[in-house]
């Protein structure tokens, strides 16, 4: 276990701290607005403008759910019931709507929409898009049980033969396609847990995913020609189908129609691939008139490589250099199939990129003075928010041993060009010396005034997470402090 710091020749900077944290906060706001040329005013028009957005959007969402609770309200579903099967397939419809309001909702979620991306952040989405799924196949399997259930009760025949007469009777359209679909669901859910816990590859993963289109695509046929409130009224029939036609051309145009259209706007191509380190390379991506992409050091792109192995996916990797002119590189370690394959990439191979996503950058900077803490090859990211931050820098790189840490020299660069306080903290966090490394009290004593800075953590999830619970019992406020999290 050692600890290194370049930037100051093994030596901590110490630095006398201030008792009013509030008006620390308010002082360092304040002078990095003037500082950053970004008035008070300004800030507040943004962030009004930003909430303005938000309310919108809650408001729809939760719109159209109030919308189809009515429907089924004004279906007779709450005074039209007589006999307790009416009872339980009322319970099974209202399921059912929501159920499948919430399967159009996972699919926007992770569309890709770069305004809502901006809004709340990739990482944010993705959680919510995880629950958002667990809610949603929860209230699917609750509308099969208590609909056929009920319709047993109503039919007066035993639940097996409800059954078979729903799937194979003609009574009820497009049974056999939503069964199908309502399994495809249940898979997606089981194999991701598989897939979490045994720690499979990502390329099954991503197929399995794919099957959550092909549930939900096989859902419409069962919705509209079967749904209780949409055969009774013409007027919800095209609301739901309005529905599914918007989230329909989402899909189509942000993950389809904008990647070609950049593909032939940006022509980007691999023109280098390094090697960092031991299972590490780094690829250098060149393209035409890059700068309308507007990317940012701390933001990540979705990455499909028109080769042999490459081109049916796509990946997530951070950008591990400061944007500058035609140029991008990303960093990656050899994890799974994909990642390992990538130092066989030939300089030419197309490349196709979704993005920019993240809000791991500089633009949510309030502070004058900024740590920035990664863990193994979390360091991509932090590499180019260090190469990009002006001000009283400090980057503290968590790592196993000497043999993990990349980007030795050029952090070490940035240390002597830019002033950036640059130390590796290295130990085995599974040894009675290593669990106490970027603890609470060990950040207090690499960084003193680190409550008075803006932070920012990368790394795996695991590790982000006592970090980031770290930083905040070391005093540093949850408005200053940012978090990317590498994970699927």
């Amino acid at each position: 276990m050692h600890l290194e710091d370049p930037g100051s020749g093994g030596r901590h900077r110490f630095h006398p701290r201030l008792d009013d944290d509030l008006m620390t906060d308010v002082n360092a706001d304040q002078r990095f607005a003037l500082r950053s040329g970004a008035p008070a005013a300004r800030g507040v028009e943004a962030y009004r403008r930003h909430a303005a957005l938000q309310a919108a959007i809650w408001l729809f969402v939760a719109g159209n759910a109030v919308a189809l609770v009515w429907l089924w309200v004004h279906g007779g579903n709450v005074t039209q019931l007589p006999h307790t099967g009416d009872y339980l397939t009322s319970v099974g419809r209202i399921t059912g709507l929501l159920g499948a309001y919430l399967a159009l909702l996972q699919v926007v979620l992770l569309s890709r929409l770069p305004w809502l991306e901006r809004l709340y952040g990739f990482d944010r989405l993705t959680v919510w898009h995880r629950w958002n799924g667990h809610a949603c196949i929860d209230l699917v399997v609750a509308h099969v049980v208590f609909t056929v259930w009920g319709y047993a009760l109503l039919d007066k025949i035993p639940l097996p033969k409800e059954i078979s007469t729903m799937l194979t009777g003609g009574v009820y359209p497009g049974m056999i396609t939503a069964t199908v679909g309502t399994a495809l669901l249940i898979a997606v859910v089981v194999t991701s847990v598989v897939i979490v816990r045994r720690r499979l590859r990502y390329e099954l993963w991503y197929a399995v995913h794919l099957a959550a289109y092909a549930g939900i695509a096989l859902a419409w046929f069962h919705e509209i020609p079967t749904g209780n409130e949409l055969v009774l009224d013409t007027a919800a029939a095209d609301y739901w189908r309005a529905l599914i036609a918007g989230t329909l051309a989402l899909v189509v145009v942000f993950r389809l129609v904008v990647p070609i259209v950049d593909a032939l706007r940006f022509r980007l191509r691999v023109v280098e691939v390094v090697r960092e380190s031991e299972g590490v390379v780094s690829v250098q991506i060149a393209g035409r008139g890059l700068d309308r992409m507007h990317a940012r050091a701390g933001q990540f792109f979705l990455w499909r490589f028109l080769a042999p192995g490459h081109w049916w996916t796509s990946h997530p990797f951070s950008l591990s250099q400061e944007p500058a002119g035609d140029s991008l590189r990303i960093t990656v370690k050899a994890l799974g199939d994909h990642s390992a394959r990538m130092a066989e990439l030939k300089p030419g191979t197309r490349v196709v990129a979704e993005g920019p996503f993240g809000v791991f950058t500089g633009a949510v900077r309030r502070r004058d003075k900024v740590a920035l803490i990664a863990g193994g090859i979390g360091i991509t990211p932090v590499r180019a928010l260090a190469e990009e931050l002006r001000g009283d820098i400090v980057v503290i790189y968590r790592v196993i041993d000497d043999g993990d840490v990349i980007f030795a020299d050029e952090l070490a660069e940035l240390s002597r060009a830019r002033g950036v306080d640059y130390r590796i903290v290295a130990g085995d966090h599974a040894t009675p010396e290593g669990r106490r490394l970027l603890s609470a009290g060990h950040l207090r004593a690499l960084v003193p005034d680190i409550e008075e800075r803006e932070v920012y953590v990368c790394g795996p999830p695991a590790m982000t997470e006592v970090i980031t619970r770290n930083v905040r019992d070391a005093k540093v406020p949850a408005r200053f402090v940012h978090v990317e999290r590498f994970a699927l």
